[in-house]
């Protein structure tokens, strides 16, 4: 079955870095388009990055251009976002999401915080 696994989460100054991991397993990733959402509390679930299946198509929230690079490793089936200049605002759960038909398929999550 499908199987999405976030990894990378934690707790980082202003200013600082992340980069999060999450590998996948159960279908074909290397023909896969695959997303990066989060959800802050009491907010609704926002994109926040999209990369094409051979990666040389990347999209971003206007919120992260320029701070979030995404990219993938269809060798070893994982797909990262690094995050820089992180900011409070940035605060939420973040989780990796994959469309196949029809159906969307989420990771359990990781937790990202920017506090001082």
């Amino acid at each position: 079955q499908v199987q999405l696994v976030e990894s990378g989460g934690g707790l980082v100054q202003p200013g600082g870095s992340l980069r999060l991991s999450c590998t996948a397993s159960g279908f074909t990733f290397s023909r896969t388009v695959m997303n990066w959402y989060r959800q802050a509390p009491g907010k609704e679930r926002e994109l926040v990055a999209t990369v094409s299946s051979d990666g040389g198509g990347t999209r971003y929230a206007d919120s992260v251009k320029g701070r979030f690079t995404i990219s993938r490793d269809n060798a070893k089936n994982i797909v990262y976002l690094q995050m820089s200049n992180l900011k409070p605002e940035d605060t939420a759960v973040y989780y990796c999401n994959v469309l196949l038909d029809w159906t969307s398929y989420w990771g359990q999550g990781t937790q990202v915080t920017v506090s001082s």
